[in-house]
């Protein structure tokens, strides 16, 4: 604005000086046409100072109905996000699943474009903390822990944690899990929850979820502790295991956002109820999950 500003002021300047070097031939004193073309001076200068503050006005309004939202998620969590090449996702790329759709039908309540960034999962909170992404919608559960360094949204799914054992197993249920080698991805719940129950010396954390499948698979870990959903894909993907029948932990999933950031919160929160009221939330949880 102090550029448009500085404009007006230099063309009416520049007004003020050619109307003074023609002002002998009209036989008007100096000292009205200095008063005359001050006021005008004025005028202009006002002019130019509204109409810089209605064009910057608009350009506010602009910012704030448009605008990219950038969400971080780790795409190695099926049905929740994942990757598909026979499918475009709600940011063109191939990223899709639950977490995915609700981001996108978000981002068009808030009249917002959305670019999903696929990362590590426990790089997913320091990626919102540095500011390098608006949200994180990853099945994040709602933890104290994750409480002290993030904000969460309010809960759009319940889920529970699931044991992938082989079919040969001596495992039955989850107290059997007792001095057993726990394969699970790394910083997720299933991490959590199995160090403190069953110690760190009989937990294996692999990158993704899949590859502590594939180490239960190959004999190198006796159980992995997973999410119920993606756990029932791997084990239709796996010949040779199975789930337990009872589950090891039931949680809740939310968005987070950076601590204190409670204007984008609220915004979530919003498109959140509003996805409910409508039904909508429902019709994409169901488009991933079917009853059974």
């Amino acid at each position: 604005m102090k550029k448009r500003f500085l404009t007006a002021a230099a063309a009416a300047i520049c007004a003020v000086s050619l109307a003074a070097c023609g002002s002998s031939s009209t036989g008007t004193t100096t000292a009205d046409t200095t008063a005359a073309e001050a006021a005008e001076d004025t005028t202009a200068a006002e002019g130019g100072d509204s109409a810089a503050e209605e064009t910057e006005a608009a350009e506010d309004e602009t910012e704030a109905s448009g605008g990219t939202l950038v969400m971080a998620t780790n795409a190695e969590f099926p049905p929740y996000e994942y990757h598909d090449s026979s499918q475009v996702g709600p940011d063109g790329s191939d990223i899709v699943g639950i977490d995915a759709e609700i981001a996108g039908a978000i981002a068009d309540q808030m009249g917002m474009d959305l670019v999903i960034e696929d990362i590590a999962f426990d790089s997913l909170i320091p990626e919102l903390q540095s500011g390098k992404a608006d949200f994180v919608a990853a099945g994040m559960t709602v933890t104290e822990d994750r409480l002290v360094n993030v904000d969460f949204s309010d809960t759009y799914a319940t889920a529970v944690q699931s044991v992938i054992v082989t079919n040969d197993s001596d495992i039955a249920s989850v107290d059997d899990l007792a001095g057993k080698k726990i394969g699970v991805q790394q910083g997720t719940t299933g991490d959590l929850y199995a160090t403190d129950d069953f110690g760190d010396e009989n937990v294996d954390r692999y990158p993704k979820g899949v590859d502590a499948v594939q180490a239960l698979v190959q004999g190198k870990v006796d159980a992995v502790i997973i999410d119920n959903e993606p756990a029932k894909v791997f084990v239709g993907d796996n010949e040779g295991l199975k789930l337990l029948d009872t589950a090891y932990a039931e949680e809740e999933y939310a968005i987070a956002v950076k601590k204190g950031n409670t204007e984008l919160l609220d915004q979530i929160n919003a498109a959140i109820a509003e996805l409910k009221d409508s039904g909508e939330l429902e019709s994409i949880v169901a488009k991933y999950i079917t009853a059974e």
